[in-house]
């Protein structure tokens, strides 16, 4: 029976490999993922990397840039639409919307599709309610997902990935931020590092402290 069962393990892995060869993993990028390459590229000059609103060009252009982590709170995504493209006016007082943070704030209406606000919202959004800080970078982060997380928590990182049904387990979701943000980036480390339970693998000696610490980054995303 025992030998059977092995037998039906083996198996089930070697499908798993010649399935894992020819079918690529394509991921589609959290929204949040997507938009912090956005604001890293337009709006961290001014803003800050935590978004205190503490950039380097803020001192230097003697300006005083919103502190999102706060700000973005009380905002709906309409008027955070207004303000980042500059479009529409305040019903009050008739003052142009996107000079409701900063009179320095540029209208970025032209340049940024509507996918892309909504993308760079959505980190707005990590900034502003987010526990844990990004220990690395979450591009290096995606790209070690996929090679070698995705098999169990899936490519978008649901926890339906392939070995699920193969060995009838069930992954943390990543996505869900009521199973990630309870769990500190320390905590993560350790789960990634030495293993969990009978089917989360120890990672360490494989993946570098900072290919770990890229790794929780991605996973912070993930649920955002």
């Amino acid at each position: 029976m025992k030998r059977t069962n092995m037998k039906i393990v083996v198996n089930r892995v070697l499908l798993l490999a010649v399935f894992m060869l020819s079918t690529p993993l394509v991921a589609s990028p959290p929204t949040a993922f997507e938009g912090r390459g956005l604001y890293v590229s337009y709006c961290l000059l001014c803003h800050g990397v935590g978004g205190k609103g503490d950039g380097p060009l803020a001192k230097t252009m003697e300006i005083t840039p919103a502190d999102l982590t706060t700000t973005v709170r009380s905002r709906s995504d309409t008027i955070l639409t207004k303000i980042i493209t500059g479009r529409g006016r305040q019903m009050i007082t008739g003052r142009d919307r996107h000079n409701l943070l900063s009179d320095a704030m540029p209208e970025w209406g032209a340049l940024f599709s509507d996918d892309q606000i909504h993308s760079l919202i959505a980190y707005l959004r990590f900034l502003g309610n987010k526990k844990h800080a990004l220990m690395g970078d979450p591009r290096v982060g995606m790209q070690l997902y996929q090679e070698y997380c995705s098999v169990c928590h899936g490519v978008e990182g649901d926890g339906d990935g392939i070995m699920t049904k193969l060995m009838g387990i069930m992954p943390m979701d990543h996505t869900n931020p009521n199973e990630t943000n309870h769990l500190s980036n320390q905590a993560l480390i350790e789960s990634i590092l030495s293993g969990k339970g009978r089917y989360m693998p120890a990672w360490r000696g494989v993946l570098s402290q900072g290919d770990i610490e890229a790794l929780v980054s991605y996973i912070r995303l993930l649920s955002h």
